[in-house]
């Protein structure tokens, strides 16, 4: 498929579609729309939803806030991560969450112990230890345990996060065992890279796996072994994301139609980008 042809399929594919890690203002880090602008933008683009992740409160109310008042059929969803002004590992936050409408609770981001081993991200502004949801036997704690129970409860999903890959694999095993809907966050992005086998193996364990189009910006990964390692896994348990939004860059809606172009012509049928940016993410958000 031509460069060309592939914008314009890439248009179509837009339709409907959802894009489940964009980032918005309000925010303590610099960000290029509020949650206004961003859901007035994907509605003309006629998508269906975006997932509003922010690294340090719930989005869960501001998203219903935005669905109350755009005016637009696209839905903002909210979700929770766990790094330290949550709390860390704090059920009782995610519980708060989980009723005010989170969709999606994400383990420590910038505050993972495994993501300061790499050091502080941009724009970073205290000093922690960092989180780790192991003990020291290399099992999960118990807080963990509670918290996945109270996402299983309310059938919401557990992402993995910026945990180290080791932490990330024993949580989606361990969560698939008790019946918990499992996301494997970006396995492209150097501080959480997981393997092509390992993440076919998650896959089958019914994990879903999230493809992020920063780490190609980034030049973590290339197209064609982003694309080789989808038809490993199956684009049936995949979905596209942008982690779009940060301020100066372009907006998650632009970047997600130049993922799916990418995609095409790499190779990857219409029909597995429709599994990727409308079948999957609807299961996670629509249930």
């Amino acid at each position: 498929m031509t460069e060309l042809d592939a914008n314009k399929k890439a248009e179509e594919l837009l339709k409907g579609a959802y894009d489940l890690h964009v980032h918005s203002s309000p925010s303590v880090f610099p960000r290029e729309l509020d949650g206004f602008q961003l859901i007035r933008e994907a509605d003309a683009a006629g998508m269906a939803g975006v997932m509003l992740k922010s690294h340090y409160e719930s989005t869960a109310l501001r998203a219903e806030l935005i669905n109350r008042y755009s005016g637009c059929k696209a839905k903002a969803y909210g979700g929770l991560c766990l790094n330290c002004p949550a709390g860390g590992l704090n059920v009782y936050a995610v519980k708060n969450a989980l009723r005010a409408g989170a969709k999606i609770v994400w383990m420590p981001t910038r505050d993972a112990k495994n993501s300061l081993v790499f050091g502080n991200m941009e724009g970073d502004f205290f000093d922690r230890r960092g989180i780790t949801i192991l003990e020291q036997d290399g099992t999960l704690k118990e807080c963990v345990y509670d918290i996945m129970d109270a996402i299983k409860e309310k059938d919401a999903f557990l992402a993995t996060g910026h945990i180290s890959p080791e932490e990330s694999l024993i949580l989606c095993r361990e969560g698939r065992k008790r019946g918990v809907n499992m996301i494997l966050t970006h396995p492209e992005f150097p501080r959480t890279r997981i393997g092509r086998d390992d993440q076919a193996e998650l896959a089958k364990l019914g994990v879903v796996i999230e493809k992020n189009w920063f780490n190609l910006a980034q030049k973590s990964v290339m197209p064609e072994e982003m694309a080789e390692t989808i038809r490993t896994v199956g684009s049936g348990h995949v979905y596209l994301a942008t982690d779009r939004g940060q301020e100066g860059a372009p907006t998650p809606v632009s970047e997600l139609k130049r993922f799916i172009a990418v995609m095409l012509t790499c190779g990857i049928a219409e029909a597995q980008i429709r599994d990727m940016v409308q079948k999957v993410p609807e299961e996670v958000v629509c249930r």
